[in-house]
């Protein structure tokens, strides 16, 4: 129940400064983020270089593919035109699962991170209020790990 109670507070605290509506995929991946955390407090998988870091490659990526999706001269193209989003959403995809493979920094739902940044509006406040939430999420798991146990 501590754990569960944890991470509803720590998913409360982003939605209630971000726009469920309008930052859907992002909320989605913190919400999975605290699943890792307090379901598996004690794994490798909940370290906060896993945490942190994959959500800095997830944001960096996403917000780059963001922006080529949304450059005016790639729509021209024939082949790739009116499918620029989901082009780049699944590059996305792609893109941070290597790079995360790369800075050993894998954290599953910083993939689904960087596709809600291209298929979702966000602006800088997304941004600095996703590191927060993962940064509060760390720190809610860092404190209290020692009353937490792994739930599987």
């Amino acid at each position: 129940m501590l754990q569960c109670s944890m991470a509803t507070a720590a998913v409360l605290c982003i939605l209630i400064v971000l726009n469920p509506a309008l930052n859907t995929v992002v909320i989605a991946s913190l919400g999975a983020s605290s699943f890792i955390a307090f379901t598996m407090p004690h794994a490798n998988v909940s370290s906060p270089r896993l945490l942190v870091g994959g959500c800095i490659v997830g944001t960096i990526v996403g917000a780059c593919c963001h922006f080529l999706a949304t450059q005016p001269t790639l729509s021209t193209i024939p082949v790739i035109h009116g499918h620029l989003h989901e082009l780049f959403g699944a590059l996305s995809v792609g893109v941070s699962i290597f790079f995360m493979t790369m800075t050993k920094t894998a954290h599953p739902p910083a993939a689904g991170l960087a596709l809600g940044f291209v298929l979702n509006e966000w602006n800088y406040i997304t941004v600095i209020v996703i590191f927060i939430g993962i940064i509060l999420i760390s720190c809610i798991k860092y404190f209290f790990k020692d009353l937490m146990v792994n739930l599987f």
